[in-house]
C-alpha cells in the first residue's frame, strides 16, 4: 500500500476525531455562545422558596415563584438514589460527564434507525437546567448540546457525584406546584425525602422522563404513570438494587398518593400565613444582602421560625370547626321562616337591600368590574345574571347556578370568628384562626377585624378599682348610676341599666358583680374615677384601638381586635406585665446564619397585687361567685364547670355587645390567654334573642373545645390540667384574704349546683 493511502486512511479515521475536539475547543472559547464562569458554577441561580416554621419543627407553608426547597446528600433516601442511577445513568460513577458508550450507542441507532436509549448523563442534564435556553432551531440544538458537554466535564471537575446528584434533585421540576425532590416528596406522598419508599422512589424516577406525560394525579395519566414506575422497577431488579421477590410484590402495588394540594387557603394556619406574609413583606424592604440588595421572600429561601405550636392550631382549627358549624345550624334554624331573616323583622326591605348593596360594593368581582370601566347599570346586570360558582357550606362545597346577588345575601348568614391564643409570659402566639374558610372569607377578624367588645373590657375598669384601692369584697348597691349630662360633657344625662331587675337593691360585692357582668356596679366605678382612667390603663395594657375617655366605655361599646384583647389580658397572668404578642422568633437565610431575632416587648401596667386580684376575680366568672343578699352561687362562664367538666384552673370573661350582634369569651389559664369573638359579617345580623347571642353561647364553647383538645393531647406538655396560676408567695396569702373575705366556701360546698347568669350588655 502506497503511502499516501496510508495518510488518507489515518486521515479519514483520525478526523472526525480532530473535528470533534475542534469543536469542542471553540465551544469552550465560546464561538457558539458564552458559557457560564467558574462564580456561576459555583452559584448556580435559583428560586428558593421562604419556609414557615412552626415552633415544634412542622412546616406551616411556604412562598415561593417555584415551590423548591433544598436538601442535603444525606436527607435524600437511598431508595430514590439507586433508582435514579439505574434509569437515568447506570454508569453515573465511572464516566467524567460524558459516557462515550453511550453516545456512540445512540449514534449507532441513529445510523440504523433504531431506538437505542438516551446518551445524556445526569451531569447533562443537570447542566442543561442550570445554563442553557429552549433552542430555537436545530442549529441551536447542536450547539446547545455541544455546550452542555463542556458544561458537564466543568461540573465534574468542580462538584463530587453526590453533589451533583443533590443539585439534579433539587431543581428538577415535578410540576403541580413540586420544584426540586423536598417539595415533590411533600407534595405527592406527605413525607420527606429520606423516608421515601422503594416504589415511591420509583415512582418520582419515572417521571424524571416526561412529568407531564406521567402525571399521577387523577384525570391525567395514573395507569401511565404506574406503567413507567414499573419500568424503573425493573431496572432496579436488573442492576441488582432490589430482588426479584421485591419487583414481584411491588409491581402490583398502586401508587398510593397521598396528594398535597398546594394552595395558600389549604393547609394549618392560612389566616396566620396571610398576616405574616404581610410582615415579611415589610422586614425584607428593611433589609438589605451583601451584595446590597433587598431580600426577596419569593426567591431567597428565608427559613421563617414561627411560635405557633402546629399542635395548638389543629386544636384551635378544630375547636372552631365543630362549634361555629353547630352555632350556624342553629342560626338557619333560629331565622326560618322570616322573610327578612337574618336582620330584625323591624328592618324594612329597603334598609336591607341598602346592607346587600353594600356587601356588593365590598366584593372582589364588584372592584373588578368597577376597574375595567363598567358602568353602574352594566354592573348591575353582571349581579343579577346567573351563572355557575362554587359556594362555602359546613358539609363541603357546593356546586350551584346563582346570580352574584343572591350569593352575597347567601353570604351574609354565616357567623363568623376570630380567635388567637397565646403564652402570657414569653409573649409568644402559639394559635391563630383568622375566621371560618379563608378560600371564601378572606377578612382576618384576628388583626384586621375590629369589633365592639361589650363586657370583655370591664375586667380593665375593675382592675383600675382594685389598684386604686377598692376591694372584691366592697359592696355597692345595684342601683341606677346617673352620669349627668353637664358634668361629664353629655348631650343629656345616661342612665346604663341591667337587663332585668333580679338584684335591683341589693347591696352586691364588687366581684359578684365582675363574675355576672351586672352594669350598674360597672358604673358605679366608671363614675367614682372617670373614664379617662379607664382609657389610660387600657392602653398600658397594650389597646392600640381608639378610645374616646365617655362614660360608655364602662359597657365595652368601641371597637378592639382580638389580636389586642389577647394581649391584654396576658397582663393580668404575667404578674402585671403587658407583653406585646410576637409571631417570629428568629429568620435566618437559605443556609442557617441567623438575619435577626425577635424578643417581645415588656412594660409594667399594674402591680403584681392588682394583677393576682384579677385573676381571681376572673377565675370567679368560671367558678361562679356566692352573694349572700343574692343567695345564689352564679358566673356568667360557669359552664365550663357544669357542661364542659373542666377541673383545672381558669378564669375568663363573657362579653355581649348590644342586640346580640358580638359574642366575646376571653379566656386564662396558667399558661395560655385566648380570646374569641364571633358575630355575622354585618352587625345588624344576629340572633332574636340572648339565650342564643350571648358571649357564653357564641364563642365560649370554642375556647372550651379548644382546651379540651389541648388537654387530651399527650403530646402537648406545656399546657397541662395540672397547671395552676403561680403568684409570689406573699401576695398568694393577701389575695387570698382579700377574695375569701366572707368565708363561704363552706356555702359554696353545700350548694354543688351552679346558676349561669345571662349577662348584661
Amino acid at each position: 500500500m502506497s503511502k499516501k493511502k496510508i495518510i488518507l486512511i489515518w486521515f479519514l479515521c483520525l478526523s472526525p476525531f480532530v473535528g470533534v475536539f475542534t469543536i469542542m475547543y471553540l465551544t469552550t472559547l465560546g464561538v457558539f455562545g458564552p458559557l457560564p464562569s467558574f462564580d456561576q458554577l459555583e452559584n448556580p441561580k435559583s428560586n428558593l422558596a421562604t419556609i414557615v416554621y412552626s415552633a415544634d419543627g412542622i412546616i406551616l407553608g411556604e412562598y415561593y415563584y417555584e415551590n423548591r426547597s433544598n436538601v442535603k446528600y444525606p436527607e435524600i433516601s437511598e431508595h430514590l438514589i439507586h433508582a435514579l442511577i439505574s434509569t437515568e445513568d447506570i454508569r453515573f460513577n465511572d464516566h467524567s460527564g460524558i459516557d462515550i458508550r453511550s453516545l456512540f450507542r445512540a449514534v449507532f441507532g441513529v445510523f440504523v434507525g433504531k431506538k437505542s436509549g438516551g446518551a445524556s448523563t445526569i451531569t447533562q442534564q443537570l447542566s442543561k437546567m442550570l445554563f442553557t435556553e429552549r433552542p430555537a432551531s436545530g442549529v441551536e440544538r447542536v450547539q446547545q448540546k455541544l455546550k452542555e458537554w463542556v458544561v458537564a466535564v466543568r461540573l465534574e471537575e468542580r462538584y463530587s457525584k453526590n453533589e451533583i446528584l443533590t443539585m439534579y434533585l433539587n431543581r428538577f421540576d415535578w410540576i403541580n406546584q413540586a420544584v426540586g425532590l423536598k417539595s415533590a416528596a411533600k407534595i405527592y406522598f406527605n413525607t420527606s425525602p429520606d423516608k421515601l419508599t422503594i416504589p415511591q422512589a420509583a415512582m418520582l424516577v419515572g417521571m424524571l422522563k416526561n412529568p407531564s406525560l406521567y402525571n399521577p394525579k387523577k384525570g391525567r395519566n395514573p395507569e401511565g404513570t404506574l406503567n413507567r414506575r414499573n419500568v424503573v422497577l425493573s431496572q432496579m431488579k436488573k442492576n441488582n438494587k432490589i430482588t426479584q421477590n421485591q419487583y414481584d410484590s411491588l409491581k402490583v402495588t398502586g401508587l398510593n398518593l397521598d396528594f398535597q394540594i398546594i394552595d395558600h387557603n389549604e393547609g394549618p394556619a392560612p389566616y396566620f400565613r396571610e398576616q405574616l406574609r404581610s410582615q415579611l413583606k415589610k422586614w425584607c424592604s428593611r433589609n438589605t444582602k451583601v451584595d446590597g440588595g433587598n431580600y426577596n421572600m419569593y426567591t431567597d429561601g428565608l427559613r421563617i421560625y414561627t411560635t405557633i405550636d402546629s399542635r395548638m392550631q389543629k386544636h384551635a382549627e378544630k375547636a372552631v370547626k365543630t362549634h361555629i358549624s353547630e352555632l350556624q345550624a342553629t342560626f338557619y334554624k333560629h331565622w326560618k321562616g322570616y322573610s327578612k331573616a337574618p336582620y330584625p323583622t323591624d328592618f324594612s326591605r329597603e334598609q336591607i337591600n341598602t346592607i346587600i348593596d353594600q356587601g356588593i360594593k365590598r366584593s372582589e368581582r364588584y372592584r373588578k368590574l368597577k376597574n375595567s370601566g363598567k358602568s353602574n347599570k352594566e354592573i348591575k346586570d353582571v349581579f343579577n345574571e346567573k351563572v355557575s360558582m362554587k359556594l362555602f357550606s359546613w358539609k363541603g362545597e357546593i356546586d350551584t347556578i346563582l346570580s352574584p346577588r343572591d350569593s352575597v345575601i347567601y353570604n351574609k348568614f354565616f357567623i363568623h370568628t376570630g380567635m388567637m391564643s397565646m403564652d402570657p409570659k414569653t409573649g409568644h402566639v402559639k394559635a391563630y384562626v383568622g375566621g371560618i374558610n379563608h378560600k371564601y372569607f378572606k377578612y382576618d377578624h384576628v388583626l384586621q377585624g375590629q369589633r365592639q367588645v361589650g363586657s370583655t373590657f370591664k375586667p380593665f375598669l375593675y382592675a383600675l378599682a382594685m389598684q386604686e384601692g377598692l376591694n372584691p369584697c366592697d359592696e355597692v348597691i345595684n342601683s341606677p348610676v346617673v352620669f349627668n349630662a353637664e358634668k361629664w360633657g353629655l348631650e343629656k344625662d345616661w342612665i346604663p341599666s341591667n337587663s332585668d331587675s333580679e338584684y335591683s337593691g341589693l347591696s352586691l360585692e364588687l366581684k359578684f358583680g365582675l363574675a355576672n357582668s351586672i352594669n350598674t356596679l360597672t358604673a358605679f366605678i366608671m363614675h367614682q374615677f372617670g373614664p379617662q382612667a379607664g382609657v389610660d390603663l387600657a392602653k398600658q395594657m397594650g389597646v392600640k384601638s381608639n378610645l374616646l375617655a365617655v362614660p360608655s366605655i364602662c359597657l365595652g361599646t368601641f371597637d378592639i381586635s382580638v389580636y389586642e384583647m389577647v394581649g391584654a389580658y396576658s397582663t393580668f397572668v404575667n404578674k402585671g406585665f403587658y407583653t406585646t404578642p410576637i409571631f417570629i422568633t428568629k429568620i435566618t437565610d437559605k443556609n442557617g446564619i441567623i438575619l435577626e431575632e425577635f424578643s417581645p416587648k415588656r412594660t409594667e401596667a399594674m402591680s403584681k397585687k392588682t394583677a393576682a386580684l384579677m385573676v381571681k376575680l376572673l377565675q370567679g366568672v368560671v367558678d361562679g361567685v356566692y352573694s349572700s343578699a343574692a343567695d345564689k352561687k352564679m358566673g356568667t362562664g360557669v359552664r365550663l364547670r357544669y357542661k364542659y367538666k373542666f377541673t383545672s384552673e381558669m378564669g375568663g370573661k363573657t362579653g355581649t355587645t348590644q342586640n346580640q350582634s358580638d359574642g366575646w369569651f376571653m379566656g386564662i389559664t396558667p399558661n395560655l390567654v385566648t380570646g374569641v369573638w364571633s358575630g355575622c359579617e354585618d352587625r345588624s345580623a344576629h340572633f332574636r334573642t340572648i339565650h342564643y347571642g350571648q358571649g357564653a353561647n357564641m364563642a365560649l364553647p370554642v375556647f372550651a373545645e379548644f382546651m379540651k383538645g389541648i388537654y387530651e393531647d399527650e403530646k402537648i406538655t406545656s399546657v397541662t390540667q395540672g397547671d395552676i396560676f403561680q403568684f409570689d408567695e406573699d401576695i398568694s396569702l393577701w389575695v387570698e384574704d382579700k377574695i375569701n373575705c366572707n368565708n363561704n366556701s363552706e356555702v359554696f360546698e353545700e350548694e354543688e349546683k351552679y346558676s349561669e347568669e345571662t349577662e348584661d350588655f
